[in-house]
């Protein structure tokens, strides 16, 4: 399957309920999908093998855990080199708190989503993780108020 390749009815059936729901059982998912548990079944191991769905995880609420600001940063690099981007990406690659890392377009190199604790929580982040590689020559940070939607859910 490419990128261009349109998902089966059943197939999109299927990851849709698997988005909202990984937790539903072959069973649930093949009644939902007025098919048979093995089609189901099949299905499913194709579209993991064919790189559409990774494997099942649990989502964590973020303030639950005391992680509830989430915090936008856009990275100007220096140099834009083999040797400058691998040591950024090993930089956002060791903080955990940093969930979200895209290289874009615009004035910015980089946009990175975090999740932390408080101002402070970000400041040690910001100074220790990012400021003090060479690579980078500056940062611009957004604060997000509240989250308004958040979803991992793909249109299917």
């Amino acid at each position: 399957m490419n990128d261009l390749d349109p998902l089966s009815p059943v197939e999109a059936k299927l990851l849709s309920m698997l988005q909202r729901d990984a937790s539903l059982s072959v069973a649930e998912l093949a009644e939902a999908a007025n098919s048979s548990a093995a089609t189901v079944w099949r299905r499913i191991r194709s579209l993991e093998e064919r790189g559409v769905i990774g494997p099942p995880v649990r989502l964590v609420d973020p303030a639950k855990v005391g992680r509830g600001m989430d915090v936008y940063c856009q990275v100007r690099m220096k140099s834009q080199d083999a040797q400058a981007r691998a040591a950024f990406q090993q930089a956002v690659d060791d903080e955990p708190a940093i969930m979200e890392v895209y290289s874009v377009t615009g004035e910015w190199d980089y946009m990175l989503h975090m999740v932390v604790r408080d101002i402070a929580d970000f400041e040690d982040i910001l100074m220790r993780r990012l400021l003090e590689l060479d690579c980078v020559a500056g940062t611009s940070t957004i604060f997000a108020l509240r989250r308004i939607k958040h979803t991992r859910q793909v249109p299917v």
